[in-house]
C-alpha cells in the first residue's frame, strides 16, 4: 500500500491508472491474468451490444473511476444508465454505477471483495455481479440481504438495471 496521501478529489482528478484510493489510501491494483481479462472481455461485449442497441447507456472498463463512498473504485466493468449519464463526460464519473461487475482474481481476499461490494451498494449502485472463475459462477448483489449465485447453465438477466438483457453464466466463461 503507497503511503501517499492524497484526498478523493484529488484521486478523481489525477492520474493513478493502477490504484484504487480507499479508506483514504492509494491500493494499487494486481495486474489481471489472462482469463481475468477474457472474462472481462465476454462481459463487456455481450453488454455492450445489448446497451448500445437498446441505447440504455454507456458500458465502462476499468480504466473508469467511479466515486463509491469516500472511495475511488475502478470496477472490472460498469454500466451507467442514461437518466445517469452526465453532460460532461471528460472527467472522472461524479456518480456511482448502475451496475458494478467485480471479477476475482486469484489475489483477491474474499473479505475485500464483500467489502467493495457493499460500498458500491451503500454508495447507490443498485446492482452487483462478482464473476467467480475457478467456480464458474456468478453472485448477484441487490442488497446486503438480496444475493444469489448464479451456476453455469442458468441465466444472469439485467434485471429492471439493464432491462431486458440476459446471458447464459456460461457464455461468460466461453
Amino acid at each position: 500500500m503507497s503511503t501517499e496521501t492524497i484526498t478523493l478529489e484529488e484521486f478523481m482528478t489525477g492520474d493513478y491508472p493502477s490504484y484504487e484510493y480507499v479508506k483514504g489510501q492509494l491500493v494499487p491494483m494486481p495486474e489481471p491474468t489472462m482469463e481475468h481479462g477474457e472474462i472481462s472481455s465476454n462481459i463487456h461485449f455481450l453488454l455492450s451490444t445489448h446497451v448500445r442497441q437498446h441505447q440504455l447507456g454507456r458500458i465502462y472498463t476499468a480504466e473508469t473511476t467511479f466515486p463509491i463512498g469516500k472511495s475511488g473504485r475502478k470496477p472490472d466493468v460498469a454500466f451507467v444508465s442514461q437518466e445517469q449519464l452526465p453532460d460532461n463526460r471528460r472527467q472522472a464519473s461524479p456518480v456511482p454505477p448502475d451496475l458494478a461487475i467485480e471479477v476475482v482474481s486469484p489475489s483477491d481476499k474474499a473479505y475485500d471483495i464483500q467489502e467493495k461490494v457493499f460500498e458500491y451498494l451503500d454508495a447507490g449502485t443498485k446492482l452487483v455481479w462478482v464473476i467467480n472463475p475457478v467456480l464458474k459462477t456468478v453472485t448477484v448483489y441487490r442488497s446486503q440481504d438480496d444475493i444469489k449465485i448464479l451456476t453455469r447453465n442458468q441465466t444472469l438477466t439485467g434485471e429492471d438495471v439493464v432491462e431486458g438483457f440476459s446471458c447464459s453464466v456460461e457464455e461468460i466463461f466461453a
